[in-house]
Parts: C-alpha cells; structure tokens; sequence
C-alpha cells in the first residue's frame, strides 16, 4: 500500500535548466572581461580607454551569450519537436508496435514480460505520447528545451557578472587596478562557483576552485598579453 510520507526529499535535477545557462553566463561575463581590463590595463592604457574597451566587451558579449544560447537550445528544441511529431505519427499509425516496443523497454529494465504488458497499457491508455517521451526518447517536460529562457538567463547573468570587475576597475587608483581586479574577480569566481555548487547539490570547495582556477589562467595570459603588447608598442 502506498503511503504519503511527512518528509519530502530534495532533489536539484528541475534546477539544471536555468541553472546552467545562469552560471555559464556570469562565469563568462566575470571572466571575459576582467581578463579584457586586466590585458589593457597591462598595456598601460588609460583608466577611461579601460573602461570603454570593458563597457565594448560586456555588451558584446551578452549578445553573443543570448544569441548562442537562443540557436543551440532552439535546436536542440527543434529536434524534440520533430521527435516527438515522429513518435505521434507512429501511434496513430502502429499502436500495437509501439505498444509492445513500450513493453520491451520496461521488460529490460527488469520487469517481467506480463507486469511490462500491464505497465505498458495503463500509461498508453494515460498518455500514449508521454509515456513514449519520456522511456522510448527520454525526453521530459522537466528538461525540455526553452531558447527564450536560455537566452535571457545567460544575457543578463553576463552582463551582471561583466559589471563587476568594471565597477572594481572604475572605483580603486590606477596603480592597484591590476592587483583588485584580479584579486577581485577570482574572489567572485569562487563565490559564484560555491553557489551554484549549492544550487546544484554539490560541494562547494569543488564548484568555487573549478572556476577559480580557469578565470586565473584566463586573466593571467590576457594580462601577460597586454604587457608584452604594450612593451612592443611602446
């Protein structure tokens, strides 16, 4: 008999939609663009050049983030949809084959064939097309492809993220701008990794050293990039 429990568990899986777009998107924005102020600052820019190539860089890049986002995950969305068309086309036309088809796959995950038989026909006789979405294709509505969403979710993210070493690069004397928004900005890196690594059920001394450790050699090699540019030009 089945029976409603008082304590519901936590699961992270309905987070990983927006979650990944989100974090992808800050990630990128903090890191992109410290590494773009680091490197011409290091060219002994001036602050106002600095902050215009940064302001540049954060629009840019929260369009091209909401662009590429918006074209892979309608892709990914129009391959769904024509799974899904397929697979509605081939109840209306085969039921009994897509019926015993439904049975088999249930069938190898350990059911005895009549019990798969009996599973098969209750969910067919529910929703013929879910029940095939969800164990034929593995597709869910859960993790359905949503562009928009994607989009958005990763335009806005990186254009907060990009602000922050702007903010930092606008507020401190030139002489330490190399020194905060480095330091600064791979405090951030880490802060935001330990987040999402909590948002998503992980640790959080993985998430914030995995993004910590990729936005240092980011800002490192654009900074060394910028200071042999500007050694060479000058």
């Amino acid at each position: 008999m089945l029976t409603h429990s008082s304590k519901s568990e936590i699961h992270f899986s309905h987070r990983s939609g927006w979650l990944r777009a989100a974090v992808l998107g800050a990630n990128d924005g903090i890191v992109s663009t410290a590494s773009l102020v680091l490197g011409v600052a290091a060219a002994q820019a001036a602050r106002g050049d600095i902050l215009i190539a940064g302001m540049a860089g954060l629009v840019a890049g929260a369009m091209s983030m909401a662009a590429g986002e918006y074209v892979s995950v309608s892709s990914q969305s129009d391959t769904e949809t024509a799974d899904l068309n397929r697979e509605r086309e081939e109840l209306a036309n085969n039921h009994e084959f897509e019926r015993n088809e439904l049975a088999m796959i249930y069938v190898k995950r350990g059911l005895d064939t009549q019990l798969a038989e009996r599973v098969a026909d209750q969910l067919m006789a529910h929703d013929a097309l879910d029940a095939h979405a969800r164990d034929e294709l593995g597709l869910m509505s859960l993790h359905s492809a949503k562009p928009l969403q994607a989009a958005v979710a990763s335009a806005s993210t990186f254009a907060v993220g990009a602000a922050l070493p702007l903010v930092l690069a606008a507020l401190v004397p030139e002489r330490l701008m190399l020194t905060v928004v480095a330091g600064g900005s791979l405090l951030i890196l880490a802060a935001l990794g330990a987040l999402a690594a909590r948002a998503g059920g992980a640790q959080l001394h993985i998430g914030a050293s995995r993004v910590a450790i990729w936005g240092a050699l980011a800002m490192t090699t654009t900074g060394l990039i910028g200071k042999l540019f500007g050694t060479i030009v000058a």
